[in-house]
Order: structure tokens, then sequence, then C-alpha cells
């Protein structure tokens, strides 16, 4: 059972940086893709970042030039570096892997629907104040 476990997550102010980590545990390859999406309170849970089996990366455009995501294989970790954040930055941060194939833009655009992503970390808080 793969296991995802986020964190990095805190409270910054706006303009500040943050780095999130996951941490994956369990039945792993450095070809999965993975990812990194965010939610606001009940709301719809939406994609950040992915990568996929290609190395590929795709972006929000709300993000792209603020935000990279990255992985290290060897730790079996993926990265959300977050620069210049803003308030509507703030949400819950979930790290999940795809052992479908999906390519990064795929994953980053349906990876949150019911058949999407294979494997959910359960979170990490991210809180930016004005």
């Amino acid at each position: 059972q793969v296991q995802l476990v986020e964190s990095g997550g805190g409270s910054v102010l706006s303009g500040g940086s943050l780095k999130l980590s996951c941490a994956a545990s369990g039945y792993t390859s450095s070809r999965d893709g993975m990812g990194w999406f965010r939610q606001i309170g009940g709301g719809v849970r939406g994609g950040v970042a992915a990568t996929d089996s290609d190395g590929r990366t795709a972006y929000a455009e709300s993000v792209k030039g603020r935000f990279t995501i990255s992985k290290d294989n060897a730790k079996n970790t993926l990265y959300l570096q977050m620069n210049n954040l803003k308030p509507e930055d703030s949400a819950m941060y979930y790290c999940a892997a795809d052992y479908s194939g999906m390519t990064a833009i795929q994953a980053l655009t349906y990876g949150a629907y019911e058949y999407g992503m294979t494997y959910w970390g359960k979170g990490t808080l991210v809180t930016i104040s004005s």
C-alpha cells in the first residue's frame, strides 16, 4: 500500500515562500506521475502542479512563474516550491500519485476526478495573510 505524507505547510505573509514536501512509501516507482492539488474548505479540489513518468510538468495558470514542482527519486519525495504567495493561495494542499499513465497536463486537469490520481495524502494547510 502506498502512503503519501505531506509536510511544509504553515502560515506566511503575502509575498512569502513555502516549500511543501511529500514523502512516498510503499510500492513506488521513479516513473510514476505525481502532483499537487489544493482545496479551499469544502470546495472543489483542483490541480496546482503535476509531473508525469516522462518528466514533463504542468501548472495551473494561477501559479505559473511562482510555483515549481520537483521530484527526488532517490528520496521518493515530491516537492512544491511556492514563491510570491498570495492570500488566494490559501488552501489545503494534497499530494497525489498516479499509476494510470496520465500525462502531466491530464493529471493536472483530471487528477482530482473520481478515476484520476490513484493515491492521495491527507494534506497540509497553507495560510497566506495580507
